[in-house]
């Protein structure tokens, strides 16, 4: 793979941690990927926190991270707003503090909702006052210019999956009428901001969710590997429509050091090394035998060719997922 990119992309909750906690095999893999010269960057579409923290978490995990590994969303609003703005511009700022950190390093001024100010910026914030989110949501209503982070609708949390950002940015949206310019994931900024901060002229992008990590790639126009390690399983897999197919899949991030087989499709059924797939009277079957990896491949391409075909999903019920010790 680093043949092919000399950029990783990496989401991070789903792909390197889960509800904070490492995922299995992603701390080798990247230092492995590091170890073929292949450059590591952190992309997170949450913008309440900074850098700083998140690598220190990071490195808490055995992953190597250093801040300017890091890049939310945060800053890539905060790039939106400076490009338009300049450098002394008033910002009125809803979100925590990723969100101001980022906008004060970009050299803008928040202030508060009431303030003069030449646009708003949102950002997941726990603390943020519904007072402030009316006032704001009038202000935008009337004219005022609005970046969000992101339009991610949901978070995990310790408690649970919870509401995201995205909730917020709909209600705004609704009692609006008002778009606003988004720079997370799968909007183009935050990965435009990563290539830009980190560098690297073949970037993949890495992660576990299609309509935020892949779709996100699909729109700039880069290849993407998805991990299952995350939130996407079986049944979402191969319900993905073109914008959301991965480039390359793999169980874990050990995909970043292998070659990735393409998948053979002849006459309904697709067939990766020792697996083939195929779609019958709606539902998805699979014989053969080899690596977790390719099961998935042949799985998914089968399935995407269904849909492709007739509009509707393959049934996924009679199958049964490889274990993870096959994942290899």
């Amino acid at each position: 793979m680093s043949r092919l990119h000399d950029l990783a992309m990496l989401d991070l909750d789903g792909v390197v941690y889960v509800d904070g906690d490492a995922v299995a095999h992603a701390a080798d893999a990247i230092t492995a990927a590091r170890r073929e010269q292949m450059r590591v960057a952190f992309v997170t579409n949450n913008a309440s926190r900074t850098p700083g923290t998140v690598a220190a978490h990071l490195r808490e995990l055995g992953v190597e991270a250093a801040e300017a590994d890091v890049v939310s969303s945060a800053q890539a609003a905060a790039r939106v707003l400076g490009d338009r703005l300049g450098a002394g511009a008033r910002v009125v700022l809803l979100g925590a503090v990723g969100l101001r950190e980022a906008v004060e390093a970009a050299g803008l001024v928040p202030v508060g909702v009431e303030d003069d100010a030449e646009a708003v910026v949102t950002g997941y914030g726990p603390d943020v006052l519904w007072r402030d989110v009316m006032r704001a949501a009038v202000r935008i209503r009337e004219g005022l210019w609005w970046v969000a982070s992101n339009t991610d609708m949901s978070i995990p949390t310790a408690y649970g999956v919870a509401p995201g950002h995205g909730v917020l940015v709909e209600t705004l949206q609704r009692f609006s009428g008002v778009d606003p310019v988004v720079a997370g994931k799968p909007a183009r900024p935050l990965l435009e901001e990563t290539v830009r901060r980190v560098g690297g002229q073949r970037p993949l992008m890495v992660g576990d969710r299609l309509d935020t990590d892949i779709e996100g790639a699909s729109v700039m126009g880069i290849e993407s590997l998805l991990v299952l390690t995350g939130v996407t399983d079986l049944t979402t897999l191969v319900r993905a429509e073109a914008h959301e197919r991965p480039t390359y899949l793999h169980p874990d991030l050990r995909g970043l050091l292998e070659a990735h087989p393409e998948v053979e499709q002849e006459e309904g059924a697709a067939t990766c090394r020792g697996w083939r797939a195929e779609v019958t009277d709606g539902q998805l079957g699979v014989e053969g035998e080899g690596a977790g990896a390719d099961w998935w491949r042949a799985v998914a391409v089968a399935g995407w060719a269904h849909l492709d075909a007739t509009g509707e999903p393959a049934g996924t019920d009679n199958l049964l997922e490889p274990s993870s010790s096959d994942a290899r």
